[in-house]
């Protein structure tokens, strides 16, 4: 039974995952499906679109905790199951696919800023705390979500190794976890980051619209195109 217990902590972190609350939440509120409108990404970032701050803080609040509590479970509970760093990091890896393909929404998922955030706080606070730190330093800079994310997801293993034997062990499955969480969370920004490219990207508190209509108008022109 024992060599059941990785298996059944990992699906579980799997389905725990699933739970996509930018739709949960946006239903339970009243307000539009989060995949209609904006990038179509069920994320924080675009439940603020709909205008609905409280939306948007909800659904980070539960798609960082759906990250956290599998995790934290692994690491409170799991040595009394066998569980060590092997099962946790493949939980940690679980709940954050799960975000990225719901089984519960179609396989249509968000980018998993926040429940990788979730997921780091799991494994250890401190390193979670960096990370957001990261993000929040971008976000104020430069006022873009998805260049924040991308820099947080850069720094998110530096932080891990650079840290390891002054405040935590890195443990190499950890790792790996933390490294292939990293580099799924910038493939799923690669739309992102050709349209920062092109200066076409939406800032914080901008509609996708105008971001894409002062990027598509050149100077002098008095285009409308957007």
């Amino acid at each position: 039974m024992n060599a059941l217990y990785p298996l059944i902590a990992t699906v579980a972190a799997y389905l725990t995952g699933s739970l996509s609350f930018a739709v949960i939440v946006s239903r339970a509120m009243g307000l539009s499906d989060p995949r209609t409108y904006g990038s179509g990404n069920p994320g924080a970032t675009n439940v603020l679109r709909s205008g609905s701050k409280a939306a948007a803080a909800v659904t980070l609040l539960l798609d960082a905790a759906k990250g956290w509590l599998p995790v934290a479970l692994v690491h409170w509970f799991g040595a009394d199951f066998g569980l060590h760093e092997g099962t946790l990091a493949l939980v940690a890896v679980a709940a954050f696919l799960g975000h990225l393909y719901p089984v519960f929404f179609r396989f249509e998922g968000g980018k998993g800023v926040a429940t990788a955030l979730g997921v780091l706080l799991g494994i250890n606070g401190w390193l979670g705390l960096a990370v957001a730190l990261v993000w929040l330093a971008m976000a104020v800079l430069f006022r873009y979500s998805s260049l924040s994310s991308l820099v947080a997801a850069v720094f998110a293993p530096v932080f891990y190794l650079l840290a390891s034997g002054l405040v935590w062990y890195a443990e190499t499955p950890v790792t790996a976890a933390i490294i292939a969480m990293s580099a799924l969370l910038i493939w799923r920004h690669r739309e992102n980051i050709q349209r920062l490219l092109a200066g076409k990207e939406s800032k914080l508190g901008q509609k996708k619209g105008e971001a894409a209509k002062a990027g598509a108008a050149p100077k002098g022109t008095g285009s409308k195109k957007g």
